[in-house]
């Protein structure tokens, strides 16, 4: 392969569109410079491997937009990014990030850029945020969607709302309000008071209804936002449309307090091995997609007394038989391949709740949305009701 077909090659990878095609103008122009950025650059040091192709587009992206005047060729680095594997949210902080150390004006000019590409690629603009004053610290919710019936999701523990991203928009697209929030100890929500218990994050669900002025709600919880989101439901059953649990359990494990005490004694980065590897499968590690590295960043960012906080507060999860008579419709939706909270947990859990129904997703891990969006939206979809396509605003 010689430096002409080194560079083609390159450039293909990382544009998207052969270089004959993309810059056919500046080959009719000047066929000289047209090879020369083909040999030089696209042969030379944008094809070394020390830095990824992902990485290499954030950091051109980043450098056109210091410089500005350049949004042309900043506009096609950024749908390179998008094709490289950075996602909307990356390119959105990528924009805040260069205001800090190019200033507003080069920043906000980015971001014209930026959404200009996502919305010609049909990506929603960022979901609308609510600031929540609870009774002893402060949260945040993101919403999609403004009519059809309310659904709240509540996230794992570790996380924040932002694990729900890869299903909002589908939920809410359908006719729904769909609003997710930052747990106490997560997110928006860290350094809240601890220790706190089930109970609290249960007040504190029914608080954010009450902040955003939802009567009743169909609640989604996944792991540790299952549990509160059962808590809550044995505590306030009247306020509960409908219950869909996802990779949960109705009653503590053992390793919740070495869990808790691991963080306090080994820190947060000796934590990332073994959630990561309970959370998704060893395909989606290898391919280390975007919703593995938000995980990653989650837990690494984490604070040990936060996460010592919150899986104490799960070691004392009291549900289990609570919800016999619970009376509004349940789902459950287990993973196949979700080693921490079995297909035979969840298929436990959902003989224990009145008539719920155990749905079951071939070859899905304990994350349920950070790896297979696709099937989890399509298993709320069909079970949670939506407004008429037709329905007023």
């Amino acid at each position: 392969m010689d430096t002409s077909e080194r560079g083609t090659r390159e450039y293909t990878a990382l544009i998207g569109t052969p270089p004959e095609e993309a810059l056919s103008d500046l080959r009719l122009r000047s066929p000289q410079l047209y090879r020369t950025m083909l040999t030089g650059p696209f042969a030379g040091p944008l094809s070394h491997g020390e830095l990824s192709r992902a990485d290499r587009e954030v950091a051109t992206v980043a450098v056109l937009s210091a410089l500005g005047g350049a949004e042309a060729q900043l506009a096609t680095h950024v749908g390179a990014a998008l094709r490289n594997g950075v996602t909307a949210s990356e390119l959105l902080a990528l924009a805040e990030h260069i205001s800090v150390y190019a200033g507003f004006p080069r920043a906000l000019n980015a971001l014209g850029v930026i959404d200009d590409v996502l919305t010609a690629q049909g990506v929603a603009r960022p979901a609308r945020l609510h600031r929540i004053t609870m009774a002893d610290h402060e949260t945040l919710a993101a919403q999609r969607g403004d009519h059809g019936p309310a659904v709240l999701l509540v996230h794992a523990l570790g996380l924040d709302w932002r694990m729900w991203e890869p299903v909002m928009e589908q939920l809410a697209a359908a006719g729904r309000r769909v609003f997710a929030y930052d747990v106490r100890g997560h997110g928006s929500a860290a350094g809240s008071p601890t220790p706190f218990t089930m109970d609290d994050t249960a007040r504190d669900l029914i608080g954010v209804l009450d902040a955003l002025g939802v009567e009743r709600a169909h609640v989604v919880g996944l792991s540790y936002g299952g549990g509160i989101a059962q808590t809550a439901a044995v505590a306030h059953p009247e306020r509960f449309a409908s219950l869909s649990l996802l990779a949960t359990t109705d009653f503590a494990f053992a390793a919740f307090e070495d869990r808790a005490r691991s963080g306090e004694v080994d820190g947060m980065a000796a934590q990332v091995v073994p959630s990561l590897t309970r959370w998704f499968t060893p395909s989606a590690l290898a391919v280390n997609g975007w919703g593995v590295r938000y995980a990653r960043e989650r837990v690494l960012r984490g604070d040990p007394a936060d996460w010592a906080g919150a899986w104490r507060a799960f070691k004392d999860l009291d549900v289990q038989g609570r919800l016999a008579g619970f009376p509004a419709p349940t789902l459950v939706l287990a993973g196949e391949l979700d080693a921490s909270t079995t297909p035979q947990i969840m298929g436990a859990l959902a003989g224990r709740v009145a008539g719920a129904v155990y749905k079951e997703m071939p070859g899905v891990p304990h994350m349920q949305t950070l790896e297979s969006p696709e099937q989890v939206a399509a298993a709320l979809g069909d079970f949670l009701p939506a407004a008429a396509p037709e329905a007023g605003r």
